[in-house]
C-alpha cells in the first residue's frame, strides 16, 4: 500500500435510495421492514471487500443527509420543493441504515443544516490540502465539480453501479467543460429535480456549449446583449437573475467544520462486533454466516423469505415481495476454464450428465437467431464451477491463426446427447434465442429452464422505471449484487469494435462462463421463489411451456411478397409527396413536415391555432393528441387531419413496405419475427424485427399490407381469432349475469349493451355502447370517453353511471379489484399470473390514475394473454394426433393465430384449431362462457379475415 494516505467518502443518501428499489420489501422479525437495510449493507460490505482488493483505502465514512432542508431552503424556499416524500415503508429504515454504518465501525457524519454533498465537499478538500488522495463513492453530478488535483493530491469519484472511475477526462466528455465549470453549466440547465430554475429553455448541450465558449457563465450573461437576435439571446438577458441563483444553489460548501477529524476514518478490518449483533438482531442470517460469527435460528431465516405455513397475518405485499437471500461465494472469473480439447469437453460432459442439472449459454456472431453462427458454447455445473467451449475462434482471414479449439461438427456431435437428454436439465436466460441456435445445427435442446421468463412471473412490473428488467444484467445486479461483464468491455465500440469470435480465449471465457455462472445462480434461487410466492402455476402451466413453441415459430417465419412491399412503397411515396404539397399550400409556405420544431412554428406562431404548449426545451408539442385536437376545430382540421394523414403513411412506409423487403431472410426468403415473453407486463407477447402487431387492423391501408404476406405454393394461410375474449372474460370474472346470457345465447353483445344502456339498438347506439363496452375494461375517465365519443365530459359520465346500473358487477369488480391491488400492490390473472403496480399509491396524480387504470384491466388481459398461450403450447400436438403435420404455426397477434396449410387439410385444421383455441383455460379453469373463436382461410394474410 502507498505512504500517501486515501480517502474514501461514500454518499450514504444515494446508497439508501439504490438499495431500496434493488430489493424488494423485507421485514425482520420483529414485522419491521428492513429491504433497504439490507440492500444498503450488502452494499457497504460488497464496497468494502472490493476496495480491499484493488487498492485499499486508508480511510473511510459515509456520508448522509441529516434531514431534506438545509440553508439553501433560507437563499430559496422553493429548492427541492418537487421533490416527493420518502416512500412509507423506507421512512422506518433510515436510522436503521445509520445503525447498519456503525455496526460496521464506519464514521457515519451528518449536520444539521448542511447536505451531504457539502460535507463531502469539505473533507474532500481538507484532505487534499493535507496531501492525501480522495475518492468520492457517487455518481451525483454535482459532485464532479470536486474532481481534479492539487500539488500531486487527486479527488475521483468511483460510480459503483458501473465500476466506473470518474476523473477529470470523464467529466470533460459528460459537460463539455472542466470540472471547475461544472457549476456553471448546471446553472444554465437547472435541475427540475432539486427545483433549481436555470434558464428556461437552455438544456445541457446549449449550456455546455455556451460555457466552453465564454469561459465561465458570467462571461456568456454579459456577452448575451451582444449575440445576435434569438431566442437564446432573449431567455440570457431574461433569465440573468434566475441562472445566478442557480448558481449559488449549485456552489458546494467547501468551508464546513468537520464533525469528526479525518485522522479519525482509519478503517480496519470490519470487526465481529458490533456487526454481528445487528445482523442478528434483523433476521440477516445469510450475512451473519458470511461474517462468521454464527448462522443464526431457521426460523429467522424464513422471516426474510416468502411466509410458508404461516401467512395468516401477512399482506399480501409482503408474502410478494420477499426472497431468498443466496448463499453463495463471490463470482470468482479467474475459476473459469477454456475447453480446447475433446478429453476436457468430455469430461464436462460427463459431468454434467451425473449432475442433471446444466446451465448453458451460446456465443454468437449476431443477435439475429435466425443468421447468427455459433461461436462458443459454456456450462455451468455450480458457483464459479463453469467453463467455456471456443468453437469458431480466430480472424475471419483463411490464413488467420486460429487457436486450438474443438471442431464445431466434433463438439455439437458431442454435446447434443446430453443437451437432449431427458435426465439433464438444462437452464437458460432468454433460452429462446439459444434453441433457435441450436436448432438450426439440428440440436433439439429439452428439457429446459429459463431464469428470464421465471423472473418475469414472480415480478412483472415490480421494478419498472428502476431498473425492473429482465435481462441479465440487471437481474445479476439486483439478485447477486453483481456486475457482469459488458460486452462493449469484451469486443470494444465503434470502428475499434470486433467480432466476439476474434476476443482473446481468456477474456472471451471470463465472459461467457460468468454469464452461464450467473445463470445457474439464477435459477437456485428464483426456483424456490416460485413456489414460495405463487408463481409456478404459471411459470409451469402457462409459459415455460411456451418457449419452444414461440422458438419454433420464429424459425418458421412467414412469406412476404416483395413485389407487392415494393409496390406499396412507391405508392406511399407518391401519397406523402402529394400530402406534402398539400400542407405546403395551406401553410402557404415550404417545411419540413417530419419536422416537430417547424410544425410547431407553422402550426401555433405563423398560423395562430390555438392549443400550442411548449416543453422545457421551447419547442411546440406536435404528437398525435395534439393534431387530433387540432383536427377537431374547423379552421385547424384541413392542415391537422392531412399531417396525421402523412406521418401514417410515411410510418407504414419506414416500418414494414420498406423495412419488411430488407428483413427477408437471404436464407429461407421469409420473414422471421422475434417474440418477447417478457414485453408486456400483463403477459401479452409482443413482436419485434419486425414488429407484426402493429400493422393497422381496419384501415384499407393496413389490409393492403396484409396482403403481402402469402402462403407457398398449394398452401393457403388460415387465421384462427377469439371473437370478443376480454368482453367474454369481463362477463365471467365480474360475475355479470345479463352479459354470461347474453354471449350463451350467441347474441350480439355490443347490440345487447346498447338495448341495456339506451333502450334501443341503432348503428349509432351499437358504435357507442361497443366503445363503452371496452373503455369500461380499460377504467377509462369520463374525459377519456368523453374524447373518445365526442361528447361533453358530463354527458360521458352519465353513460358511465348508466352502464354502471346496468350491469353493476362490472363496477363491483373494479372496485373490489382496485382495493385488491392496493393491499398487495400486485393484481392476479385466472391462472395466477402477477402484475405488480408499485405506483398503485403514488402521490403523483397522474402515475396513480395510470395505475389504476392499467390495474382494471390486468386480470383480464392477462387473462385472454394465458388462454392464447395455453392453446398456443397445446396446438402442435392435438394437430399431430389428427394426422397434420404440415399445418405450420406462424404468428400470433394479440387474440389472433396465423397458420400456413395446405388447402387440402383446411377443413380437419380447422376443426382441430377452433377445439383447441375454445378449451385452452380448461381443466385449470372452467368459465361461465364459451370462448368463441373465427376462423378465416385465403391466400394472404388479409384474406383470411
Amino acid at each position: 500500500m502507498s505512504e500517501q494516505q486515501h480517502l474514501y467518502l461514500v454518499d450514504g443518501s444515494s446508497y439508501i435510495f439504490r438499495a431500496y428499489h434493488r430489493l424488494p420489501p423485507l421485514t425482520d422479525p420483529e414485522g419491521t421492514p428492513v429491504g433497504a437495510v439490507y440492500g444498503y449493507t450488502t452494499m457497504l460490505w460488497k464496497l468494502a471487500d472490493d476496495l480491499d482488493a484493488a487498492d485499499g483505502p486508508t480511510h473511510l465514512a459515509v456520508i448522509l443527509d441529516k434531514d431534506s432542508t438545509s440553508f439553501r431552503n433560507e437563499i430559496y424556499p422553493e429548492y427541492k420543493a418537487n421533490r416527493p416524500e420518502p416512500p412509507e415503508d423506507l421512512r422506518p429504515q433510515f436510522p436503521l441504515i445509520r445503525d447498519a454504518t456503525r455496526a460496521f465501525s464506519l464514521p457515519c457524519i451528518e449536520e444539521q443544516g448542511l447536505e451531504a454533498d457539502d460535507l463531502i465537499a469539505s473533507y474532500a478538500r481538507e484532505a487534499q490540502r493535507q496531501g492525501w488522495n480522495v475518492t468520492i463513492v457517487s455518481s451525483d453530478k454535482d459532485l464532479m465539480q470536486l474532481v481534479g488535483e492539487l500539488d500531486g493530491a487527486r479527488i475521483d469519484m468511483l460510480d459503483t453501479m458501473k465500476s466506473q472511475r470518474i476523473y477529470v477526462e470523464e467529466v470533460e466528455a459528460k459537460f463539455g467543460v472542466k470540472p471547475e465549470l461544472v457549476g456553471d453549466v448546471l446553472a444554465l440547465m437547472g435541475d427540475s429535480v432539486d427545483n433549481i430554475p436555470g434558464i428556461y429553455g437552455v438544456g445541457p448541450k446549449t449550456a455546455s456549449k455556451l460555457i466552453a465558449e465564454h469561459g465561465s457563465l458570467a462571461a456568456a450573461l454579459d456577452q448575451a446583449p451582444e449575440m445576435k437576435k434569438s431566442k437564446l439571446k432573449e431567455r440570457l438577458i431574461e433569465g440573468r437573475a434566475d441562472a445566478e441563483l442557480s448558481r449559488v444553489l449549485v456552489t458546494l460548501k467547501e468551508d464546513c467544520d468537520l464533525p469528526v477529524p479525518i485522522e479519525d476514518m482509519k478503517i480496519e478490518k470490519i470487526p465481529t462486533e458490533p456487526l454481528a449483533t445487528f445482523l442478528e438482531k434483523h433476521g440477516f442470517t445469510s450475512l451473519l454466516k458470511r461474517l462468521g460469527a454464527g448462522t443464526g435460528s431457521p426460523e429467522r431465516a424464513n422471516n426474510l423469505n416468502p411466509a410458508k405455513a404461516d401467512r395468516a397475518g401477512d399482506t399480501g405485499t409482503e408474502q410478494g415481495n420477499r426472497q431468498p437471500i443466496p448463499e453463495m461465494p463471490k463470482l470468482d472469473r479467474s475459476t473459469y476454464e477454456t475447453v480446447q480439447t475433446p478429453e476436457r469437453l468430455e469430461h464436462w460432459i460427463a459431468r454434467a450428465m451425473a449432475a442433471r442439472l446444466v446451465a448453458v449459454d451460446t456465443e454468437t456472431s449476431s443477435l439475429d437467431a435466425m443468421q447468427a453462427e455459433l461461436v462458443g458454447v459454456s456450462l455451468a455445473l455450480g458457483p464459479n464451477d463453469a467453463c467455456y467451449i471456443p468453437l469458431a475462434h480466430g480472424g475471419a482471414d483463411m490464413f488467420a491463426e486460429k487457436p486450438e479449439q474443438v471442431p464445431v461438427d466434433l463438439a455439437l456431435r458431442m454435446l447434443k446427447p446430453m443437451l437432449e437428454a431427458d435426465s439433464v436439465l438444462k437452464v437458460f436466460q432468454n433460452g429462446k434465442y439459444d434453441l433457435n441456435v441450436l436448432a438450426r445445427l439440428g440440436v433439439e435442446v429439452t428439457p429446459i429452464e429459463d431464469t428470464m421468463v421465471m423472473s418475469f412471473d414472480l415480478d412483472a412490473g415490480r421494478g419498472e422505471g428502476m431498473g425492473g428488467g429482465h435481462g441479465m444484467d440487471e437481474l445479476a445486479q439486483r439478485h447477486l449484487g453483481h456486475t457482469c461483464l459488458s460486452f462493449k468491455e469484451i469486443c470494444g465500440t465503434g470502428k475499434k469494435a470486433i467480432p466476439f469470435g476474434e476476443v482473446p480465449l481468456d477474456r472471451a471465457t471470463e465472459y461467457a462462463a460468468e454469464d452461464a455462472d450467473v445463470t445457474w445462480r439464477l435459477y437456485q434461487m428464483l426456483k424456490p421463489r416460485l413456489s414460495e410466492e405463487g408463481g409456478k402455476r404459471v411459470y409451469e402451466r402457462v409459459d415455460r411451456p411456451l418457449i419452444p413453441v414461440v422458438a419454433a415459430m420464429e424459425r418458421e417465419g412467414i412469406k412476404v411478397d416483395r413485389a407487392q412491399l415494393a409496390r406499396l412503397s412507391e405508392e406511399f411515396a407518391n401519397q406523402t409527396a402529394a400530402l406534402e404539397k398539400d400542407i405546403h399550400a395551406i401553410a402557404e409556405r415550404e417545411f419540413a413536415v417530419g419536422s416537430p420544431k417547424q410544425l410547431g412554428e407553422v402550426l401555433f406562431d405563423q398560423m395562430g391555432f390555438k392549443g400550442g404548449k411548449k416543453g422545457k426545451s421551447g419547442q411546440y408539442s406536435t404528437d398525435q393528441s395534439v393534431l387530433e385536437n387540432l383536427a377537431k376545430d374547423e379552421a385547424a382540421r384541413p392542415i391537422a387531419s392531412k399531417v396525421l394523414e402523412w406521418r401514417h403513411l410515411s410510418k407504414l412506409k419506414s416500418t414494414y413496405t420498406d423495412a419488411l423487403q430488407a428483413q427477408i431472410n437471404p436464407d429461407t426468403g421469409r420473414v422471421h419475427t422475434s417474440y418477447s415473453l417478457v414485453g408486456a407486463q400483463t403477459g401479452r407477447l409482443s413482436s419485434t424485427d419486425p414488429n407484426l402487431q402493429n400493422i393497422p387492423i381496419r384501415t384499407a391501408i393496413g389490409r393492403t399490407i396484409r396482403e403481402a404476406f402469402v402462403p407457398e405454393a398449394g398452401n393457403v394461410i388460415l387465421a384462427a381469432d377469439y371473437s370478443q375474449i376480454e368482453l367474454r372474460l369481463a362477463a365471467h370474472m365480474a360475475d355479470v349475469g345479463t352479459l354470461k346470457e347474453a354471449f350463451a345465447n350467441g347474441e350480439d353483445i355490443h347490440s345487447r349493451t346498447a338495448s341495456e344502456m339506451f333502450g334501443e339498438v341503432t348503428r349509432d347506439t351499437r358504435a357507442q355502447a361497443k366503445t363503452i363496452n371496452f373503455a369500461i375494461l380499460y377504467g377509462i375517465s369520463r374525459w377519456g370517453l368523453a374524447s373518445r365519443l365526442e361528447v361533453e365530459p358530463d354527458e360521458a359520465q352519465d353513460m358511465i353511471d348508466t352502464y354502471f346500473q346496468r350491469f353493476p358487477g362490472i363496477q363491483r369488480y373494479i372496485m373490489e379489484t382496485l382495493e385488491t391491488v392496493r393491499e398487495r400492490g400486485y393484481s392476479e390473472t385466472l391462472f395466477g399470473r402477477k402484475t405488480w403496480f408499485p405506483r398503485i399509491r403514488s402521490k403523483n396524480q397522474a402515475e396513480r390514475q395510470g395505475s389504476e387504470r392499467a390495474a382494471i384491466n390486468a386480470p383480464i388481459q392477462g387473462t385472454s394473454a394465458d388462454i392464447i398461450k395455453r392453446a398456443m403450447a397445446r396446438m402442435l400436438p392435438a394437430l399431430r394426433d389428427e394426422g397434420l403435420g404440415n399445418v405450420r404455426m406462424l404468428l400470433q397477434v394479440h387474440d389472433e393465430l396465423v397458420f400456413e396449410l395446405p388447402e387440402s387439410d383446411v377443413a380437419r385444421a380447422s376443426e382441430v384449431i377452433e377445439r383447441v383455441m375454445a378449451e385452452a383455460a380448461l381443466p385449470a379453469v372452467t368459465l361461465d362462457v364459451p370462448l368463441a373463436v373465427d376462423i378465416g382461410t385465403g391466400a394472404s394474410w388479409d384474406a383470411a379475415h
